[in-house]
């Protein structure tokens, strides 16, 4: 069986993403009786959107939960680090400095691992104890052609051609991350040079693609005849794991009376971002066999063990935990930071609600 590991976006609050990856990795390490396992032993597809992009890629990378764990808890504020008030790009293009983050990305996807030299998208880094290529999806959008870019490292793929002009495997791995993270408001985009004679392309954040939930397009990356990987589909041949990054309502506060432009500007994109990962994981439930997962509605339900038509294409099991309006009201009226992108005050609780939960991820779920 051949496996895939996909990774919400969600800011600060990949925190709770990891919580969950520590169980998973505790379990393969007693399944296996090795205790320096990493999720990369077990694993051969990685795919990632903004935060989930950086853990993706530090995992498909050989690093260990907890290394990437004490990244975000050591340097949370850094990453997220406002430019000061007198600033004017703060109130005009970006409230935050990508300096850090920039910098911390470039020094791990390095080939010297101290900076000097940017490992790139067809690096050898990727690669596993055995030799074998781990494969890594990084979603970005282009924002010079409108498009969304679920950018591989499978030599196979049409525009990773070596001999293609603007080769996608020659693209610095660590740019590719932050592009992914570089959420519109939050941080400046990033400029990435893909051909020597011509203009750059300006991307930014992937979850403002249909990709926040990047599990679907995993999926279809494997098994799709265009992109040349063609694993063979089945339950027993292919299990998709997808992580979220804390599902909270989306709906009006309580007493909204008219919906001004502000409430507007400030609300609708995380209700599109949200719909859309939504979309993504249901349709997985109704592609894929589901083994585990929250409700998708109270009319649905979890689809776990419900029998569908048409043959399913993987196995498939979604964590992610989900607020009703009464526990949502009461978190974020003790905790209104916690719904944030920025949310860095709120890690050790974001880790709490991360452990708990990780209580639903079972030995059988992965293997």
């Amino acid at each position: 069986m051949k496996s895939i590991l996909a990774l919400d976006g969600g800011g600060i609050r990949g925190v709770f993403t990891l919580e969950i990856l520590a169980r998973m990795e505790k379990l393969l390490r007693q399944h296996y009786g090795h205790g320096d396992l990493v999720l990369r032993d077990h694993f051969d597809f990685f795919a990632g959107t903004s935060t989930g992009a950086i853990i993706a890629a530090c995992l498909c990378w050989g690093y260990s939960v907890e290394q990437i764990l004490e990244l975000y808890v050591q340097h949370g504020r850094q990453i997220f680090h406002l430019l000061p008030w007198y600033n004017p790009r703060r109130f005009l293009f970006s409230r935050f400095s990508a300096a850090f983050l920039s910098q911390k990305l470039l020094e791990i996807f390095s080939e010297d691992g101290k900076g000097k030299e940017p490992a790139l998208l067809g690096t050898d880094k990727l690669r596993g104890k055995d030799g074998r290529l781990k494969l890594l999806l990084v979603v970005v959008r282009n924002h010079t052609t409108g498009s969304a870019w679920p950018l591989t490292n499978n030599p196979l793929a049409k525009y990773n051609d070596r001999r293609h002009t603007e080769c996608n495997l020659n693209m610095p791995l660590y740019q590719l991350v932050r592009a992914s993270t570089a959420a519109p408001t939050l941080f400046d985009p990033e400029v990435i040079h893909l051909d020597k004679g011509r203009a750059p392309s300006v991307f930014v954040d992937g979850s403002i693609t249909p990709y926040n939930n990047p599990a679907l397009i995993a999926a279809l990356t494997a098994v799709l005849p265009c992109y040349n990987l063609n694993w063979e589909t089945g339950p027993d041949k292919i299990r998709v794991i997808s992580v979220g990054t804390i599902r909270f309502p989306s709906g009006l506060p309580k007493g909204a009376g008219n919906l001004w432009v502000g409430y507007n500007a400030s609300h609708i994109p995380a209700a599109l971002i949200q719909g859309a990962a939504s979309e993504q994981d249901y349709l997985c439930r109704c592609l894929g066999e589901c083994i585990f997962g929250e409700p998708v509605d109270g009319e649905v339900g979890n689809l776990v063990g419900v029998p569908l038509p048409g043959e399913r294409w993987f196995s498939y099991v979604r964590y992610n935990r989900s607020y009703g309006a009464r526990e949502v009201d009461k978190l974020l009226t003790d905790h209104p930071e916690l719904a944030r992108l920025d949310a860095v005050h709120a890690i050790p609780l974001l880790r709490n609600v991360g452990q708990q939960y990780a209580d639903n991820v079972r030995l059988s779920h992965l293997i």
